[in-house]
C-alpha cells in the first residue's frame, strides 16, 4: 500500500494527502522512502525518553539490535549521509507509517514531514520550516492554529555563560530536553549533598564527566562481572542514570546567583519581539554574553514575518522544549485552538545529529513532523460541521 493510499484509508479522502505532498514538492522537497527496519542504536542513544521507552526491538542472526522505525527524522538523515549528497544542501519530504507502543492507541500510525540538511542560512531555514508546517495544516482545512516556539540554543548559551561545572551543564541541558519541570528540578538540586562517604564512591568518580552512553557501558561491564542484569528490579539503564545523577550532585550545589538568573530566564514568555527585549535586558543585568543566540532569535523572527507569519500571534517561551535529546536550536509546535497537549505539527533544529550519526563534519539540519491522525480527525470534525 502506498503512503497516499494509506492516508486515503485513514482519512477517507486522498485530497488532504495530495495537497500535503504537493505543498512539500512545490517547496523543492524530494520524497524519501527510508526502510521500516532500522538499527536500534541511534534511537536508543539520541532520541528522547518517550521514544526510547516505546521502541519495538528485535535482533538479527548476527546479533545486531534492530527496531521498527519510531519516527522518520533519523532514518531520513541516515539515508542522506549514505548518499552522494552528504554535506550539500538537500531537502526531503516523507509520508509513511511509524511504530511506537502507545498504550491503548494503535502502535502503527502515519507520519509526514520535512527534513532540510546543509543550509547555512539557519534563521531563514527555520522560518521556512514554520511556514511549510502552517501550509501542512492548511492542507487539512485548518486555517487558525496556535503557534508555540522556543529555542534550546538560548538556554545552552545561558548555561555556558554562567560557567558552571560540566556536570551541571550536562544535567540542566538534559533536563531541558526531557521536558520536565526544570524550575523544580534546579531548586531541588541546589541542596548540598549529605556528608560522608558513598559506598559507590569509586563508581561515581569514574563517571565524573561521562555522558549517558559511557555510563551505560561502565555499569554494563560492572554488572557483567557480577553476573547479574538487574538489581532490585532496576535495569542496567536505570542504574546508569541513577549513578549519573549522583555523580552530578557530587559536583557541588548549584550556586544561588546562577539559580536566580536561570529562573528569570525561564520566566520570559509571550510576544517574540518583547521576549528579545527582555532577554537583552537580562543579559545586560547579569553581565552575560548571550548576544549571538539572541541575534539569531531576532533574525529568525524577521524571516518569519517576511514569510507572512503574524509574529504577534506566535507565542515564544524560553522554557519551551520538545523532549527530544537531539534538538539544538529552534523548536516549535502547532496546536489546534484549545488543545493544550497534543501537537498537530512539531519540529525544530538539530545541528548536532549528523556528527552523532557518523558525519565527519557538522551539517546544519532542521525539520518537522506532521501528526496525520490528529489532523485527519480535526478535518473530519470540520467537514461534519
Amino acid at each position: 500500500m502506498t503512503a497516499t493510499a494509506a492516508v486515503r484509508g485513514a482519512a477517507g479522502s486522498a485530497a488532504w494527502a495530495d495537497a500535503l505532498l504537493l505543498s512539500f514538492a512545490q517547496g523543492g522537497y524530494v520524497q524519501a522512502h527510508p526502510g521500516i527496519l532500522q538499527p536500534a542504536e541511534p534511537f536508543l542513544d539520541l532520541s528522547g525518553e518517550d521514544i526510547r521507552k516505546s521502541l519495538y526491538l528485535t535482533t538479527d542472526a548476527s546479533g545486531e539490535e534492530l527496531c521498527l522505525r519510531p519516527d522518520l527524522t533519523i532514518p531520513v538523515a541516515r539515508d542522506y549521509l549514505a548518499s552522494g549528497r552528504a554535506g550539500q544542501p538537500a531537502g526531503f519530504s516523507y509520508l509513511g507509517p511509524v511504530f511506537r507502543y502507545r498504550g491503548g492507541q494503535p502502535s502503527e500510525f502515519l507520519q509526514a514531514g520535512i527534513e532540510s540538511f546543509g543550509r547555512q542560512d539557519r534563521a531563514a531555514a527555520d522560518a521556512e520550516m514554520l511556514a511549510l508546517a502552517l501550509e501542512a495544516t492548511s492542507a487539512f482545512g485548518l486555517k487558525d492554529v496556535e503557534i508555540r516556539t522556543g529555542d534550546v540554543a538560548l538556554f545552552t548559551a545561558l548555561i555556558d555563560a554562567l560557567n558552571l561545572y560540566p556536570v551541571w551543564r550536562r544535567r540542566l541541558i538534559k533536563d531541558f530536553n526531557r521536558k520536565i519541570s526544570l524550575a523544580e528540578d534546579i531548586e531541588r538540586l541546589t541542596l548540598a549533598t549529605a556528608p560522608g562517604r558513598n559506598e559507590y564512591e569509586g563508581v561515581l568518580a569514574a563517571l565524573a564527566g561521562s555522558d549517558r552512553k559511557a555510563a551505560l557501558a561502565l555499569v554494563t561491564d560492572l554488572m557483567s562481572i557480577a553476573g547479574t542484569t538487574n538489581v532490585g528490579g532496576r535495569t542496567v539503564a536505570e542504574i546508569a542514570d541513577r549513578f549519573l545523577e549522583q555523580s552530578t550532585l557530587k559536583g557541588g550545589a548549584l550556586p544561588r546567583d546562577a539559580l536566580d538568573i536561570i529562573k528569570r530566564f525561564l520566566a520570559i514568555a509571550g510576544d517574540p519581539d518583547e521576549s528579545v527585549a527582555q532577554l537583552r535586558a537580562l543579559a545586560a543585568d547579569a553581565r552575560l554574553d548571550l548576544a549571538a543566540a539572541i541575534d539569531e532569535l531576532e533574525s529568525r523572527i524577521g524571516f518569519m514575518a517576511a514569510r507572512g507569519i503574524d509574529t504577534k500571534l506566535t507565542r515564544f517561551s524560553t522554557s519551551f522544549g520538545r523532549g527530544l535529546d537531539y534538538y539544538t536550536g529552534f523548536e516549535f509546535e502547532l496546536h489546534a485552538k484549545g488543545n493544550g497537549v497534543e501537537p498537530l505539527v512539531a519540529g525544530g533544529r538539530y545541528d548536532g545529529l549528523m556528527t552523532q550519526l557518523g558525519s565527519p563534519m557538522p551539517i546544519p539540519a532542521v525539520g518537522f513532523s506532521v501528526w496525520i491522525e490528529a489532523l485527519t480527525q480535526l478535518g473530519k470534525q470540520g467537514s461534519a460541521a
